[in-house]
């Protein structure tokens, strides 16, 4: 695993834990990391970390929306 220093103003009032849970909620939105990697990097389990991510605006369905509407269609 890769570690990364991240230097953050001091006037941005955020904390290392709310900086590893948007990286998280992000690589994972982004398709970048599964469900169980992104809850490993955040240090939760898949349960709390899908249901903290709608804190973020992140839908654990992390599917394209053309994929969803051909589903829907072929539902």
């Amino acid at each position: 695993m890769k570690t990364l220093q991240v230097n953050i103003p001091d006037n941005l009032d955020i904390s290392n834990r709310e900086l590893e849970l948007l990286l998280a909620s992000k690589l994972y939105e982004d398709g970048k990391l599964s469900l169980g990697q992104a809850a490993e990097l955040a240090g939760l389990t898949k349960r709390t970390f899908a249901e903290l991510l709608s804190q973020y605006n992140v839908s654990i369905f992390n599917f394209p929306a053309d994929e969803l509407s051909s589903d829907v269609k072929n539902a």
